[in-house]
């Protein structure tokens, strides 16, 4: 799945970090996963406005993906507020994998 973006070069620095946040309960990284809808850049506020999914709405994991999440892109771009937006519309399927989370997974 591509991931929505107003800004394709910050986008790039912001997955370095975000392929080291994992669900761990599947083991894999949030990007992979493709759990991350969108993330766009407002250079006037000073703001990042992520859009992502979890597998499950009940995923018990969700709070602490969603921390790291913020965290990870926090750390890459320190002078930004980082919000996220949690949304099951679409809702997560293993369509959204990358070709290696597909790996991962059936291997």
């Amino acid at each position: 799945m591509e991931i929505i973006t107003n800004d394709h070069i910050r986008l790039n620095q912001a997955l370095v970090g975000l392929y080291d946040v994992y669900d761990p309960e599947i083991g894999l990284n949030v990007v992979d996963l493709g759990l991350i809808y969108g993330i766009n850049f407002n250079e006037e506020r000073k703001e990042i406005e992520t859009v992502m999914t979890l597998t499950t709405q009940f995923c018990p994991m969700g709070e602490s993906i969603q921390a790291d999440v913020k965290q990870s892109i926090s750390s890459a771009f320190k002078d930004y507020t980082v919000n996220i937006t949690l949304t099951f519309d679409p809702a997560w399927s293993h369509e959204f994998l990358s070709p290696e989370g597909e790996a991962f997974l059936n291997g």
